[in-house]
């Protein structure tokens, strides 16, 4: 089996990371938001793994690891802050919510 360089999968993870930078960036919806930063999460963690594979250990392994714990943290907290949102205001757009009192 062929191994792919280092080069072609830092190159994909730095174009998620920059995908998910736009979406973060341009968005108004706050699922969408939310996906982009996952999005970049994950990219992330696709470099932590070449890094680990590029120099044959398993550090990039654990960091990859502890994001995806933290990831799924951050997604249970965001996706319970979007539906106390979406209670109290009856829209996830973020133009919408631009006042912190009720």
């Amino acid at each position: 089996m062929d191994a792919v360089g280092l080069t072609p999968v830092l190159a994909l993870s730095a174009g998620l990371f920059t995908l998910g930078v736009l979406g973060v960036l341009t968005r108004k919806n706050a699922l969408i938001v939310f996906m982009c930063i996952e999005l970049m999460l994950n990219a992330v963690n696709l470099s932590f793994v070449a890094f680990a594979r590029h120099h044959g250990n398993l550090d990039g392994h654990v960091f990859a690891v502890f994001v995806m714990a933290v990831a799924a943290a951050e997604a249970a907290v965001g996706l319970a802050l979007v539906i106390l949102l979406f209670r109290n205001r009856v829209t996830v757009q973020l133009d919408d919510l631009d006042r912190l009192r009720g």
